[in-house]
Formats: structure tokens, sequence, C-alpha cells
């Protein structure tokens, strides 16, 4: 019974949310629409961004009723103004198409994830915690980066628990392993797979986001290799630490889901490849055969997951439903919110957010892609990184064939100024967050809000201004 009602709050939850399709089905007139239409938007947005920092207790027992609150500020203007079959359809398409397949996945990986558990301990040395983050970080692109920060961070915070200097280790953790490690694979970070949904082949971005990734995730491992060097040869002379959890052998448990997870990656694969054509249609909507196979695999996967895995080791992973409900309930707002502005944006420079198009277009009417990297990025740095994404990718046009060829530069700069820069604050991307409380909780003593942004701006922001004069320029 313990895990009906999570489970069952989760389906009601992928039941209840529209998504950013809806509005090319029910042909809203984006040309006409004012900027009043993205107040939900921002509402919604700056809520997740800000409630779980700065009113944590109120967040954490009513974001469901503020998610339905900007949710409902959407849905009964557009019934009012464009009939309830406009808004009834556009509920529709998102219980069929991309939010159900978006959620089932990231409900998958993370229930899947929880079941591997990474025993032992290894002394925590500047080669140690490199190759710890390094493994972290190559988990992510299969896991997700969730999942990955799940089953890594206790292993790195117990290797790190006598040293007197390991704030650092955790704060790069979040770099690396948190985010910087997502592109290479639509299971990385949820962007990703919705560009995925939206048409973008699975392997395009393992190909053409590998360079970037290479660099900035390289460049930031040898930065903490240095200054993780620096601060264990200081330690050296000064009075040990007592360690709580000596040297012993690793293991990784829970072996059996690695096939579960090899097998998530084979039905997306299969999606994308078989195309039988036709499926099932329901008032109107056409849910294809090989969507239909894949969101069930994954969602039998999960549960094949949750039947065979040792409850010991999901309880020494600190495995619990909050995180994936949280990470369900408040996104399907923001899938209903942003129905009015991708058809806003899809008007071009005809509609409301005509000054925001022409910031990101050169004079020549070509994209730029420096413009598309930092403004992706900086959006993402305090919003959720998911819309930030669709806003953009809409913005470029929405044509994922266009965006892959003639366009893939701006497909890139997009996906990695989305990806990247959730790194710059903890609200970037939903693990950041999760690591800072686990950090914490384990007697870690985190920086601040602030405190980190000193941490990202010395680190990280110079390294994506050289990376954006080296890719985008």
């Amino acid at each position: 019974m313990r895990l009906v009602k999570p489970i069952a709050t989760l389906i009601f939850t992928s039941m209840a949310a529209p998504v950013a399709h809806a509005a090319e089905a029910h042909g809203l007139p984006g040309g006409e629409m004012s900027l009043l239409w993205a107040i939900p938007f921002a509402g919604i947005l700056l809520s997740i961004a800000s409630g779980p920092l700065f009113f944590p207790h109120v967040w954490e027992h009513h974001y469901g009723k503020i998610a339905a609150f900007w949710a409902v500020l959407v849905v009964a203007p557009l019934a009012l103004a464009y009939g309830v079959p406009a808004a009834l359809e556009a509920v529709l398409h998102a219980m069929l198409l991309e939010y159900m397949s978006f959620i089932i996945l990231l409900f998958a990986l993370f229930t899947i994830a929880g079941g591997i558990l990474v025993s032992g301990n290894l002394r925590g040395t500047p080669l140690t915690n490199s190759a710890l983050l390094l493994i972290g970080a190559l988990m992510a692109s299969v896991v997700g980066t969730t999942g990955a920060s799940m089953i890594m961070i206790r292993p790195i915070l117990r290797a790190n628990d006598d040293r007197r200097h390991n704030v650092h280790v955790v704060v790069f953790f979040i770099f690396l392993v948190s985010t910087l490690a997502g592109p290479l694979a639509p299971l990385g970070d949820p962007p990703l797979f919705l560009g995925f949904l939206r048409g973008v082949e699975f392997f395009w971005t393992t190909v053409h986001l590998l360079p970037e990734t290479l660099f900035v995730g390289g460049l930031v491992l040898a930065i903490f290799f240095v200054l993780d060097s620096v601060l264990y040869r200081r330690e050296g002379g000064l009075p040990k630490i007592a360690d709580p959890t000596p040297d012993s052998r690793v293991r990784v448990r829970g072996l059996v889901n690695l096939p579960l997870l090899a097998g998530v990656i084979a039905a997306i694969l299969m999606s994308g490849m078989w195309k039988p054509g036709g499926g099932i249609t329901i008032a109107g909507v056409l849910v294809e055969w090989q969507n239909l196979l894949r969101d069930g695999i994954i969602l039998a996967l999960a549960f094949v997951s949750l039947a065979v895995s040792s409850r010991e080791y999901r309880a020494a992973n600190g495995f619990n439903w909050g995180p994936i409900l949280e990470a369900a309930t408040p996104p399907a707002a923001i899938f209903v919110c942003i129905v009015p502005v991708i058809a806003i944006l899809q008007a071009g420079l005809d509609g409301a957010f005509a000054p925001l198009v022409a910031l990101v277009t050169g004079a020549d009417g070509a994209p730029n892609d420096l413009v598309y990297f930092w403004l992706t990025g900086l959006l993402s740095s305090f919003l959720d990184n998911a819309p930030t994404y669709l806003v953009f990718f809409e913005m470029a046009g929405g044509d994922p064939q266009a965006l892959m060829t003639t366009l893939s530069s701006t497909l890139v700069a997009i996906s990695a100024g989305a990806v990247f820069m959730g790194a710059n604050t903890y609200i970037g991307n939903a693990p950041n967050f999760m690591v800072y409380a686990i950090a914490r909780g384990a007697g870690v003593n985190m920086p601040s809000f602030f405190g980190y942004m000193l941490w990202s701006g010395a680190v990280l922001i110079p390294v994506f201004v050289l990376a954006s004069l080296i890719f985008f320029l």
C-alpha cells in the first residue's frame, strides 16, 4: 500500500497536464495574443525557482496547489477566449503526447537508479575524487543527472568525510555529475528528451554536443584536480580527523537493474527507428504504435525494478517518492502555462515576443548562436531548463529536421546553454538542490545560495565564456 499512493498520484498528475504541442493542435492565434498570456508561465517558473529556497515549508506542503493555481489561470481564460473544445483539446494533447512520455521516462530512471547501490569506501585523494566524478559524469548520460547524483553522492561523501576541506568536492560534484554531464544522450537531461520527442534523433546530441561537453567537462574536472591537490597537500600538516567510515572494498550492488536500464535505452531507440504507421486515435488525437509500445515497456521495466530490487539497497540510497512527485507535479503546470507562450513564439516577428525574436536573430536574418547560448543558459540558471529549452527551440523555428541540419549549430547552442548553465545555481537543475540537502545532512558545511553562485561565477562562467568564443562566436 505504501507504493500505491505515490504511484497513483504520479499517474493522475500525468493525465492532468497539457503540453506545448497543444498550441499547434488547436491553432491559437499567437499573432493576436498579448504578453498577458505569459504571466502564468512566468509565475509558475518563479514559484518553482523561489519556493524550495525562500519558503520551503509552504512549498513542501502546498506545491501541488500552487502549480494548479497557475494552470487554472491559463486553462480558464483559454476556454473563455477560444472555447471549451480548444482548451480540452490542449489537455488531451498533453495527456497523450509529450508530457506522458516525459514523466514515464523520469519515473523509470529514478526508480531503476534507486535500486543500484555503491557500497564500501575509498580514501578521498585528488586522484580518487577525480575518478569518482568522472564515473558519475559518464553514468549521467545513461541514468540521467538525477540518477547519477543519487547513486554517486554518498560514495563521494564517505570518501571525504575525514578531510578538513571537502566543501569544494560537493560543489564540483554538482557542477559535473548533477549538471554538466547531461548533454550526451536524451536520457541525460529532461530538455534533451523533450527534443527527442519533438523529432531530434537519439544520437544527434551524442555526436554534435560531444566536443562542447568534453571541453567544458574536461576543463572543469582539471580545475577540480588542481584545487583538490592543493587543499589535500595543505591538510598534510594539520591534525588528522578520525575517519567515521574506514576504507573498505567497494562493491556495486543491485546489478539486476543494469539490464533494465539497457531495456529503457532499447525501447527509446526502437521508437525512433520503428515507424509502423497508424496507432490509436482518441478524440481525434493519434497516438502512434511505437510511442505506445515505448512508454509501456519503460513503465513495465520500472515496476520490474521495484519488484526485484532489494529494499535494503534502496534504503541505503535514501530512496523515497518525494523527489519524483515534486519533479512531476509543478512541471505539469509548466506544460499548461507554456501553451500560449509557444503560440506567441510561433508568430515570430508578428507576435508579442518580437523584440526577443529580434534579439536572437542577426542582421542577415540568421540565428545568432552566441546569443542563443547565453540567453538560454542564463534563464536556465534560475528557471527550469526543460521549458526554457522548449521556448528557444520554438524561437529557432521549431522544425527538428532544419535544426538538426542547416541550423544544427543553433540547436547545439540551445542544448548546451540549457544543460550547462543549470550548474550556475542550486535551482538551475533538479539534482543540484537534492545533492545540497544530502551533503548538509551528512555534515558538510555547504555554501549558501549566493555563496554557491560565487563558486560557479569563479569557476564556470570563465569556462562558459571560453567555450562560447570557441564554439558559438
